[in-house]
């Protein structure tokens, strides 16, 4: 929204990823007469009748998003206006597995009572692997039975950006493993297509995609790289601010916030696969807690033919 709405000009305004809203909405190209100062949710709850808000607060993952179900409900109050809160409990991401979407909560200390042994269901397949290598090819393993495969990883490797011409640097480097990020922009790279078609192209396997890249998509498998910017000690998960590499943290970035964005990166991360996931983990801790967790040992790729 770069210029003002006419208030009530809609009778419906369905707002998708709510949870993705900014202070305000206007940016570097917004015209200095058209700069109110009003905060966006105002501006979307002025602009329709009845404005509908769709939104996961586990998902906020940027410094700045403002989206919660607090912040609709203080604005609507100050506005003498009701507000209507639906659960939406039936959903069809992760194979519609309610299990599997509390398991992940609850083993980011997302929701309350700690992390949980995961019992497999018929819906949702979990994997702990040992390495990358091990993970890519159990991952190869299913694209070749056709099913669709992405390695989405935590923002904990620089990311090198290049000229036109170039091919993609190898900056995911884990041991003798290395893979890039995906494309940055909008122009394929030596085969590997553009960041807006990572999630939905073949041919981005291979590169490995960011919360970014992969958060609004889904894919069959998930292979899932957990970096060190979380890691398992003792009893508890600690966020390492200082292993991410993710530009949007700022010095100014409260350490709290981090944490909570780092968690929600993950939730994100571990919940676009539709089949099944297989979570990888650079810090050995953080593997042994998680094989505790999931029990079954990931299998090996069965022959194809």
């Amino acid at each position: 929204m770069n210029s003002p709405a006419e208030r009530n000009g809609l009778d419906v305004l369905i707002c998708d990823e709510a949870h993705r809203m900014r202070q305000t909405s206007a940016n570097r190209y917004t015209r200095a007469a058209d700069r109110t100062g009003k905060r966006q949710v105002e501006e979307l709850i002025d602009a329709a009748r009845v404005p509908v808000f769709l939104l996961d607060e586990h998902q906020v993952v940027h410094p700045g998003e403002m989206g919660s179900l607090h912040e609709i409900e203080e604005a609507a109050a100050a506005k003498g206006l009701p507000v209507t809160t639906v659960s939406l409990d039936g959903q069809f991401r992760c194979g519609g597995s309610d299990a599997y979407l509390e398991w992940v909560v609850r083993l980011l200390g997302l929701e309350d009572g700690g992390p949980v042994t995961w019992e497999p269901d018929s819906k949702m397949e979990l994997m702990v692997a040992d390495s990358p290598e091990e993970m890519e090819v159990f991952l190869e393993d299913r694209r070749a039975q056709r099913y669709g495969a992405r390695m989405p990883a935590g923002y904990c490797w620089k990311w090198t950006k290049i000229a036109p011409g170039q091919s993609l640097p190898l900056d995911v480097v884990i041991g003798d493993w290395a893979r890039p990020w995906n494309v940055y922009g909008d122009r394929a790279v030596a085969g590997a297509p553009p960041a807006a078609l990572w999630a939905t192209d073949s041919a981005g396997f291979g590169q490995v995609g960011c919360v970014y890249t992969a958060q609004g998509f889904e894919y069959d498998w998930s292979g899932v790289i957990m970096g060190p910017d979380l890691v398992w000690r003792d009893d508890r998960w600690v966020a390492d601010r200082s292993a991410s590499r993710d530009p949007v943290f700022k010095k100014s970035t409260p350490d709290e916030d981090v944490d909570r964005l780092i968690r929600n990166t993950y939730k994100v991360l571990l919940t676009r696969g539709m089949k099944g996931t297989v979570v990888y983990s650079t810090d050995a801790e953080t593997r042994a807690k998680l094989r505790e967790l999931v029990q079954a040992e990931a299998r090996a790729p069965e022959p194809v033919g």
